[in-house]
């Protein structure tokens, strides 16, 4: 087992994966069936970006050496030996298989998202797969170091990749007083950057579906055909989530704005990327003892994913809030 740390944007995503595979196919000949790395991914449209990516990093057509599975779509086929998937998916290939005997390798990515699956299925092979498949080789990434705790990882090696945000730093922007609306405020600030900054695409992070739409609409109104303005969350369909990727039409070659969920934080390939705007909150999902079912609520993002919201920046990343409030109210 190891353990590798890398900040967003540092490609652990997508090129450990192709690294641990030319090691694998070195030991094993390409003839034997049982050659297959595991991926995975706390989100289906972050593993349908890094299965794409890597496909035309690799020549390859989506679907042949390179694959992905996830909720109601496979395209994978007998000859894919690398395959990116969702937790969820693994973890119901688990049911079925539960020592991953098709894997050669499981790749475990994005831990620090701490999804309930992710969760279950590195219990799940520490305690009972590896016990009876030493062959199976995992690797565990995450975007930040707290999230490894080396006495449940059995003091595995740790490998850290290099920042390359000494080259190309970016710059954080902090409001000099707390924001009162959070969503008003994203939204004039798009509005501004547009007006002001120079070409580039702008990445703005809300709570959900309502907040998105609302924003979507109001852009729109505001700027016209000056901008193409993309809405990115869980329950959107795959048609529409794959239009983040596309390139803007030459009439609106000014600018693409994407609004998106805390999805976009990890994993997702986008390119152009250069202003991130980032209230600071989040839905998150909790369990209600007063209801005995879970519950979401709107909470302010940990400093963990406040970095990572940055990473995804080119240039600038608007905080709306206080320089006070990362420091104080978001550990």
């Amino acid at each position: 087992m190891v353990m590798v740390t890398g900040e967003t944007g540092s490609g652990k995503t997508t090129q450990i994966p192709q690294f641990v595979l030319e090691a694998m196919m070195d030991e094993i000949p390409r003839s034997d069936d049982q050659l297959l790395v595991g991926c995975t991914q706390p989100h289906r449209v972050a593993a349908m970006s890094a299965a794409r990516r890597v496909a035309e990093e690799m020549d390859v057509k989506i679907g042949e050496e390179v694959g992905y599975t996830v909720r109601f779509e496979d395209r994978s086929s007998p000859r894919t030996v690398l395959k990116y998937l969702t937790d969820v998916m693994l973890l119901r290939e688990a049911m079925v298989d539960p020592l991953f005997l098709r894997y050669k390798v499981i790749i475990v990515d994005e831990v620090h998202d701490r999804s309930l699956a992710t969760d279950l299925l590195i219990s799940s092979i520490l305690n009972r797969t590896l016990i009876s498949r030493p062959d199976l080789k995992l690797v565990v990434m995450s975007a930040t170091l707290q999230v490894f705790n080396k006495r449940y990882f059995r003091g595995a090696p740790l490998i850290k990749i290099p920042s390359g945000r000494l080259l190309h730093p970016v710059e954080i922007l902090y409001t000099r007083e707390p924001v009162m609306d959070y969503l008003e405020s994203a939204i004039s600030k798009v509005i501004e950057i547009h007006m002001c900054e120079p070409t580039g695409d702008v990445l703005v992070f809300l709570t959900g579906k309502e907040e998105i739409e609302h924003a979507c609409s109001r852009i729109v109104r505001s700027l016209g055909d000056q901008v193409t303005v993309v809405p990115l969350y869980s329950s959107l369909p795959p048609a529409l989530q794959h239009k983040i990727f596309d390139p803007t039409p030459p009439p609106l070659s000014v600018r693409k704005i994407i609004v998106s969920t805390n999805v976009a934080e990890t994993s997702l390939c986008m390119d152009g990327i250069v202003y991130v705007v980032d209230p600071g909150f989040s839905k998150q999902k909790n369990y209600s003892f007063l209801t005995t079912d879970e519950v979401w609520f709107v909470s302010r993002i940990s400093q963990a994913s406040a970095y990572q919201r940055a990473g995804r920046a080119g240039r600038k990343c608007f905080r709306l809030y206080t320089e006070k409030t990362f420091n104080d109210f978001m550990d």
